[in-house]
Order: structure tokens, then sequence, then C-alpha cells
């Protein structure tokens, strides 16, 4: 099996040595494809200051909404773990899911049958074409690790770089509390 295989449904957490990238800038990203053609993910630790009624008035429903990335920031995206809810979502890994029928999520979202920690929604995604993100793991810009979280669309988004980058430990320590901009220190 390729090493491109296992990368789905993995989290890229991104190097403190990419500091200057402010699309990527302590980052951990949900790989949701990963396949000859290229890699998708979603960047699931950095709100936006939008909740979902602001870009879609007909839902009555004030989730968050994430930046997944710098690509197609004017499309929104999902994932969830509610697929007998929501028919034609694609299995990413683990019972977390991506897409499925909008028309049927805009109904249960204004019953109110959808709970903020069962769903995540996304402005942009992260992509990368084929080669690409081999190439940045070589470069050393990310570091792989399994999804551990039993709840990772439930998680509070603040602390979820720092926490990976404790757990890798060593030199990655002394980065899990500085500033986002060390000039400002």
């Amino acid at each position: 099996m390729s090493v491109k295989k296992l990368l789905k449904g993995k989290l890229l957490v991104s190097e403190p040595s990419i500091l200057n990238d402010s699309s990527f800038n302590r980052s951990v990203i949900y790989l949701t494809e990963d396949n000859v053609d290229g890699s998708v993910g979603f960047i699931i630790n950095k709100t936006t200051d939008f909740v979902l009624k602001d870009l879609i008035p007909d839902i009555n429903c004030n989730f968050k909404i994430y930046n997944g990335g710098p690509v197609e920031q004017e499309n929104l995206y999902f994932i969830h773990k509610i697929p007998e809810l929501i028919p034609d979502s694609i299995e990413i890994s683990n019972g977390i899911f991506w897409g499925g029928d909008f028309n049927i999520l805009t109904n249960l979202l204004n019953n109110n049958k959808v709970n903020q920690s069962d769903i995540r929604f996304f402005l942009g995604y992260s992509g990368w074409t084929e080669n690409q993100l081999k190439e940045e793991l070589s470069e050393a810009n990310w570091v792989v690790v399994d999804n551990k979280y039993p709840d990772l669309l439930g998680l509070e988004s603040d602390d979820i770089w720092k926490n990976q980058i404790l757990k890798l430990g060593g030199e990655y320590q002394i980065w899990a509390n500085a500033p986002k901009n060390p000039s400002l220190n």
C-alpha cells in the first residue's frame, strides 16, 4: 500500500518553521482526500468571523464557520459524523464524512436536528496537486499524526495546534508557548 493512501483521515500539523505563511501558520489540517491526483483537507483550528446564517440567510443557525484553507474560499464545505441523517455522504475515515445532500441538511439545521459537535463548516479548503504534499513533507513543513481525537468535530479550535506540538515533545515544546509572531517578543 502506498504512503499516499495512508494519509487520508490523518492530521497535518504545521511545523513552527512556516511562521511566515499566513494561511498555514499554526494550522492543523484534517486530510479528507489523498490520491494520485493530489490531496485535499480542511484547517480545523481557525475560525472565521462568520456563522452559518451570515452566509446563507435561509438557514437559521449560528454554527461557526472555519477557514478551511486558501483554495476556493467563496465555497462552503462541510464534514460531519451523521451520515444516517445526510444522504450521499462520503466516508473519509473512522466515522467522519464529507458532504452530502445539502437540501436535507438545510432542513435538519432549520429544525434543530443537528448539534454543532456533529458537523463543521468551512470556507475554502487546503489543496495540493500531485506530489506537492509529498514534497512539502520532505521539506519538513508538516508533521503527519494520527487523528486520535474521538470528537474531532466538537473540539474547541484555540489549542489544537499547541496540544499537537506538545505531544511531539523534544524541540517542539519550546514553540507551544511562543507568541504567534515571534518578532513581537
